[in-house]
C-alpha cells in the first residue's frame, strides 16, 4: 500500500491557478522533496497535505484512508516549519510536550517519547532551555523533535535548512540523512536547493507553472531531464542549451551544428525526434572541457573563472554570442578576456524539442 497518494489536486486562488490536476504516490519510508523555484506551488501542496490549506478538487490518501476532510491533527502528519513555531515561553521539554499534552496522552508515555527523541537528536542536555537560549540549529532539532514526539506516519518538513549558515546547514543535512533511517514514517521535504534535494531524496518531484514537470531518482533527474526546465533548474552550473541545427547523416544518431559553425555529433536516436521545429542542444559543464587548439572542437572568450579547488568551471561566449559553460582541472591557467579552445563531447548530450521535451542518448551497448 502507498504511503500517501494525491490524486488530481487542484488549486486555485481567485482566478490565478496554484496547482493543476497534480496527482503523486509515494511508497512507505520513502523520503521525496518537492523541489521548484519560488511561486512554483510547492509549499502550497505541502500545505495541503498537512490540511493547513483546502484544495479545490481532488484527494489526499494516507495509508489508504481519504484526509482531505480531516483537521491538521487527525491526520497522522507532522510539520516542521521554515521558521521553527517554536514557543518562546516554553522549554524544550514542553515544547515537545505540547501536542502530546492537548492530546491527552499519560504523562510516562509522554516522558518516554520526548527522551527518546532527545537521544536521537543529541538534545538531551537542552531540554530545560528555552528557544531563545539556543543556536538556529539546535532550534531546528527542537522542531524536529516537536514531529518525532507525535510518530506520525508522514513527515512534512518545509525548507527546513534555509534558515541556517552554509556550515550548519551541512551538519544539519547530514542529521536529516540519519535521522530518516531511524523513523519509520515517510518524509516529504519542501526545498529551492537542489544539493538538499539531491542529497537527501530518494526520489525528487520537480514542481513548476502549477504542475510536476518530473519526478524520478535524483541521478535521473540530472542524467535525463524530462524537458528543458527541469535541464536548467536541476545542475549547477545549468545547463547550456544552444540552438542547432539537425544535420543529414546516414548515422543513427543526430548530429548538429551550432550557430558558430562547429558540429557536434550526439548519441541521441535520429529515429524519436520530432519531424519539424528547432531544437537546441543540451550540455552539461562535464561535457565541454577546456582543450589546447589542435583538440578542440570550437573557441570561445572567457567571461569569468570560477574556481572551487578541485575543478574550475569557465563561462565563455561562442563567436556567435552564445554563453557556454566549460570545465577544466582545479589549477586551471585559464583568465578572463582570454580567447580558449573549448572540446565538445557529444556522448552525454541532449535535444530538446520546441515543446521542451527532452530527448537523450541512448543507453551504452
Amino acid at each position: 500500500m502507498a504511503s500517501l497518494e494525491l490524486i488530481n489536486i487542484q488549486k486555485t486562488y481567485g482566478a490565478t491557478a496554484v496547482l493543476d490536476d497534480v496527482s503523486l504516490r509515494m511508497e512507505p519510508r520513502e523520503f521525496v522533496a518537492f523541489l521548484g523555484p519560488s511561486g512554483s506551488g510547492k509549499s502550497t501542496l505541502l500545505r495541503i497535505i498537512a490540511g493547513l490549506e483546502t484544495l479545490d478538487s481532488g484527494e489526499v490518501r494516507l495509508e489508504g484512508r481519504p484526509i482531505q476532510q480531516l483537521a491538521p491533527g487527525d491526520r497522522g502528519v507532522a510539520m516542521v516549519f521554515q521558521h521553527y513555531a517554536l514557543y518562546p515561553h516554553m522549554t524544550v521539554w514542553e515544547n515537545m510536550a505540547f501536542g502530546l499534552r492537548n492530546a491527552r496522552m499519560p504523562k510516562d508515555e509522554i516522558a518516554s517519547r520526548i527522551a527518546e527523541a532527545a537521544r536521537v537528536l543529541e538534545i538531551e542536555e537542552h531540554l530545560d532551555k528555552k528557544p531563545g537560549q539556543m543556536s538556529g540549529g539546535q532550534r531546528q532539532r527542537v522542531a524536529i523533535g516537536r514531529a518525532i514526539v507525535k510518530q506520525p506516519k508522514l513527515f512534512l518538513l518545509d525548507e527546513p535548512l534555509s534558515n541556517l549558515d552554509a556550515a550548519l546547514r551541512m551538519r544539519t543535512r547530514l542529521e536529516l540523512a540519519q535521522l530518516r533511517h531511524r523513523v519509520d514514517a515517510a518524509v516529504i521535504m519542501v526545498t529551492h536547493d537542489q544539493a538538499e534535494a539531491m542529497t537527501l531524496a530518494d526520489r525528487i518531484v520537480v514542481i513548476h507553472d502549477h504542475k510536476i514537470q518530473q519526478a524520478g531518482p535524483p541521478m535521473e533527474i540530472y542524467s535525463r531531464p524530462a524537458n528543458s526546465f527541469v535541464a536548467r533548474f536541476v545542475g549547477s552550473p545549468a545547463m547550456t542549451l544552444a540552438p542547432v541545427q539537425l544535420l543529414p547523416a546516414e548515422s543513427p544518431f543526430a548530429s548538429v551544428r551550432l550557430g558558430d559553425g562547429s558540429e557536434v555529433e550526439t548519441r541521441v536516436p535520429r529515429s524519436g525526434l520530432p519531424a519539424e521545429g528547432a531544437l537546441e542542444l543540451g550540455l552539461r559543464p562535464e561535457s565541454v572541457r577546456v582543450a589546447p587548439a589542435g583538440a578542440a572542437s570550437t573557441v570561445a572568450r572567457v567571461e569569468l573563472v570560477e574556481r572551487l579547488g578541485d575543478r574550475t568551471f569557465v563561462y565563455a561566449r561562442l563567436s556567435d554570442g552564445l554563453s557556454i559553460t566549460a570545465e577544466d582541472e582545479g589549477n586551471s591557467r585559464v583568465r578572463m578576456g582570454e580567447t580558449v579552445g573549448l572540446r565538445i563531447d557529444g556522448t552525454d548530450a541532449h535535444l530538446f524539442a520546441p515543446d521542451g521535451a527532452g530527448y537523450h542518448a541512448a543507453p551504452a551497448a
